[in-house]
Formats: structure tokens, C-alpha cells, sequence
């Protein structure tokens, strides 16, 4: 039995623990990253702090085992990002050499680079998204029904229009987003 919440505080760490579980393309990438928390910094909790009202948590009698998370205005969120959340960050994890090419510094390089909002992308759809489910939730319904309960909450704030990002190896990413 699955059940959808809004986010609470109690779900920090589920939502770093959640996007290092499904952080390569899809599957678990706990053995890929020494620094196990840079995924969820980037990807994740920022938007749980920012707007929590659109952060949307699955659970089963297992835990959390998944969750959505958006923002309603990327534009915004970049100003946030580069004003509260990134400069900690970017002080604690520096600019990596230039010939270390690992997940950590890559990752590093994200950060430090910042989230960029594509203003002709946001001016149709202002809103953007992330979604990650644990394999045990997946291939359920649940994907479909988180998308269904944050586009109702991105309706009732009156947003236009969400788009998002997926890389090309994620296979079962791409086939879910062009099924919904």
C-alpha cells in the first residue's frame, strides 16, 4: 500500500537518501559518489526548503520510497539557489582540478556552475520538476499519481506550464515521461 504526503521536516534525509538511490539514470549510485549527500544538494533539497508545499513524498509500510519536488518559477529558484543555498556550498566543496573527472567532482563542477533557468523554456512553462521513485515503488501507478498531485497543486497557483530534464540513459525515465 502506497501513500502520497506533503513533504515534513522527518523526510530530509529520506530525500538525499532517495536521490543517491536512484542517482544513476535511474538506478542506485550509492557506490559512485565518496561524498554521498552531493546529489541531494543539488537535486533535491533545496527545492523541499524553498517550497515545500509542492515537495510530495511516497511512502509504504517500508518508508519513503520516492518523492516529487518542484518549483513553481525557475527563475526564482535560480536567484534563490545563487543567493541562499549554493555560496555554503560552494565554500565547503571547491573547485575541483581540472583533471579529476570523477562523479564527486562533476557533481562539484554542478554546483559551482549553479542552476541556469532557460528564460525562452519559462516563459511557456515556468515551473520545472524532479521525480525519483526507489525501484521497489516503480512500474506501480505511483509515478502517474505523484505527477497527478503535483500538477494539481502547481493548478490551484495558478502556474501555466512545468517542463523538466532527463538524461538519455534513463531509459525507463524517458518511456514513463513520454507514457504520461
Amino acid at each position: 500500500m502506497f501513500n502520497i504526503c506533503t513533504y515534513q521536516e522527518h523526510h530530509w534525509r529520506d530525500l538525499y537518501r532517495i536521490c543517491l538511490e536512484t542517482g544513476d539514470s535511474g538506478a542506485d549510485a550509492t557506490m559512485l559518489y565518496k561524498h554521498p549527500d552531493l546529489l541531494g544538494h543539488f537535486y533535491a533539497a533545496p527545492y523541499a526548503l524553498f517550497e515545500p508545499e509542492l515537495t510530495f513524498m511516497l511512502e509504504d509500510e517500508q518508508g519513503a520510497c520516492g518523492y516529487i519536488l518542484a518549483t513553481a518559477n525557475s527563475e526564482l529558484f535560480a536567484q534563490r539557489m545563487e543567493t541562499q543555498w549554493l555560496p555554503p556550498l560552494r565554500l565547503e566543496f571547491p573547485l575541483p582540478n581540472p583533471q579529476d573527472l570523477s562523479r564527486d567532482t562533476s557533481m562539484i563542477r554542478v554546483i559551482h556552475k549553479g542552476y541556469q533557468a532557460d528564460p525562452q523554456i519559462c516563459l511557456e512553462y515556468p515551473a520545472h520538476l524532479h521525480i525519483d521513485l526507489l525501484q521497489r515503488a516503480q512500474k506501480k501507478g505511483q509515478g502517474k499519481r505523484l505527477m497527478e498531485t503535483l500538477f494539481t497543486a502547481l493548478r490551484s497557483q495558478g502556474v501555466a506550464g512545468v517542463h523538466l530534464g532527463v538524461g538519455s540513459r534513463n531509459e525507463n525515465g524517458i518511456a514513463f515521461y513520454e507514457h504520461i
